[in-house]
């Protein structure tokens, strides 16, 4: 009966060890393959990033929302007007250098909003110069490859019963929250190119409040999210070149699943910061 509970116990162990291995070896596949296309992601323009979609956020913005930026620019443009007669006694003491100083105000603000994603895209392509020149300066891998796989598969096969359940099960958790936080990173690098793409869309309402001495604060606030949206890959730039630093500094030889642990918090602390960029990006240019 004994001999029976042994080979019982041997093949659960030798279960164990090949879905163990099995966890481990796909452990940080998906967050390594999200990790390593985020450069790449947050190094594109609107414009390359989905040509289609941009294609048509420009349509919708210039046939729907500049017709709706021209009625706001002709309200303010005559409300300046109105407001120039009446501080000046009905034209009687006005002098002419105000009237063409209204009309060069009203020329551009009509300038501006006529040219909007020329002055979007001008912000971005500032913002992609420098998330360029950083990537080629930040070195280091994201790829965790530093387990020694038969080194690990001696260390489990002389393991007894229950320490290969118990790091199956943490694997197995790991590798569920792995998954979870290379979703999260996806939605972030792809949230930040949707409100891109959001915000490119109403373009021309903010920036026809320019030219307006009173309204201007829309217009200025509203560059200011772009450029806060723009840098803020940079800043996702940054978080992914310390977590490469990070991971290339653990080592697995005198704790298997401490070493694990660590590497999933790094991943943990990166999709953390990574939330963070949007609003500390917004706090860096004073965008609300």
């Amino acid at each position: 009966m004994g001999a029976l509970f042994d080979k019982i116990a041997e093949w659960l162990e030798g279960i164990l060890v090949d879905a163990s291995m099995d966890n481990l070896k796909s452990l940080f596949d998906s967050v390594n393959e999200q990790v390593s296309n985020v450069a790449g992601q947050v190094g594109t323009s609107p414009a390359g990033f989905s040509p289609s979609i941009f294609g048509m956020i420009r349509n919708i913005s210039e046939t729907v929302i500049m017709p709706i930026a021209g009625i706001i620019l002709t309200f303010i443009a005559c409300y300046e007007l109105i407001q120039l007669v009446t501080e000046h006694n009905n034209l009687a003491n006005l002098d002419l250098w105000i009237i063409f100083k209204w009309i060069f105000k009203t020329f551009a603000a009509v300038l501006i909003i006529t040219n909007t994603f020329n002055i979007v895209m001008a912000v971005f392509d500032v913002a992609q110069h420098v998330i360029g020149q950083s990537g080629s300066l930040i070195s280091g891998s994201t790829q965790i490859t530093a387990m020694d796989m038969d080194v690990v598969k001696e260390t489990l096969e002389d393991m007894e019963l229950g320490g290969l359940l118990a790091v199956f099960l943490e694997t197995f958790i790991l590798k569920l929250m792995l998954k979870i936080m290379s979703a999260i990173i996806f939605v972030i690098i792809y949230g930040r190119m949707i409100e891109i793409y959001l915000m490119t869309s109403l373009a021309p309402i903010p920036m026809a409040t320019l030219a307006n001495r009173e309204q201007s604060q829309v217009g200025q606030n509203y560059l200011r999210s772009l450029f806060a949206l723009g840098f803020q890959g940079f800043l996702i730039l940054i978080c992914v070149g310390i977590y490469a630093v990070l991971i290339q500094n653990f080592a697995l030889s005198d704790n298997l699943m401490a070493g694990v642990w660590s590497v999933a918090g790094y991943t943990i602390l990166l999709c953390f910061t990574l939330f963070k960029t949007g609003s500390l990006a917004k706090s860096v240019f004073n965008a609300h």
